[in-house]
Formats: C-alpha cells, sequence, structure tokens
C-alpha cells in the first residue's frame, strides 16, 4: 500500500506567492520524495504545517500565519507552549484562514487525514 503522506522536520517549504522559505517545525507533505531532493515542498504539497511555539509565538501567530494563508497551505496548527493551548486555522480564503478554533483538550483529526485521531493535550505536554 503506498504511503499518503510523509513528515518533515524543521526542513523548508518553498512559498512562491512571498518568495520566502520557512521551516516549520512539522510539514506533512505528500509523499514525493525524490522530487523533494530536487526542490522543497510547494504549498500544494502541504497538508498541514505545525509550529511550536513558545519564545517564537508572536512571530507563529503574525508573519506565518499570513504567509501560509496567502500560500493556500490548508491547515495550520500553532501549539502554544506558553499559555497550553492548540490554535488551530484552517480554509484559506483571500490570504486570511476563515477557520479559527482554540483547543486545550478532546481530540483533533487533520482536515487532510479524518481518520487520524490526535490528542490536543499530548500535543501540548
Amino acid at each position: 500500500m503506498a504511503r499518503k503522506h510523509s513528515l518533515r522536520s524543521a526542513k523548508p517549504i518553498t512559498i512562491p506567492a512571498t518568495g520566502s522559505e520557512p521551516e516549520p517545525d512539522v510539514a506533512i507533505v505528500q509523499p514525493l520524495r525524490t522530487i523533494y531532493r530536487t526542490r522543497h515542498p510547494y504549498p500544494e504539497n502541504v497538508f498541514l504545517i505545525i509550529e511550536y511555539s513558545n519564545t517564537s509565538l508572536n512571530k507563529d501567530l503574525d508573519p506565518k500565519k499570513k504567509a501560509y494563508a496567502v500560500a493556500g497551505i490548508l491547515e495550520y496548527w500553532v501549539v502554544d507552549l506558553q499559555n497550553h493551548v492548540l490554535k488551530v486555522f484552517r480554509n484559506p480564503v483571500n490570504g486570511s484562514y476563515t477557520d479559527e478554533v482554540t483547543l486545550v483538550d478532546g481530540e483533533i483529526s487533520p482536515v487532510s487525514f479524518p481518520e487520524i485521531k490526535i490528542s490536543v493535550k499530548r500535543l501540548l505536554t
């Protein structure tokens, strides 16, 4: 059975719209391993980005969130380690996420993988 995704940790993704190459803490991308030897994933290759924020919270909630929304990244999670909450951003439209929710417990499923359940508390510890 073919893999549906690949996990990248602290490796760049290319955002042509902004000319930037952020290095998210975690990116779940299409499993195009041989292609990624010659280029980084583009937004259309990204299912989910996760940033673990302690000292970088303002950066993760402002310029990075905006860049990911402009790029059309489907889903962006910020694990806020200072306030012990998970901030979930989904449905990018015209450079902004239209769905935003803050979670402290329960389970969450990535939009692209609804069959996967992830404990919010586990992400926060």
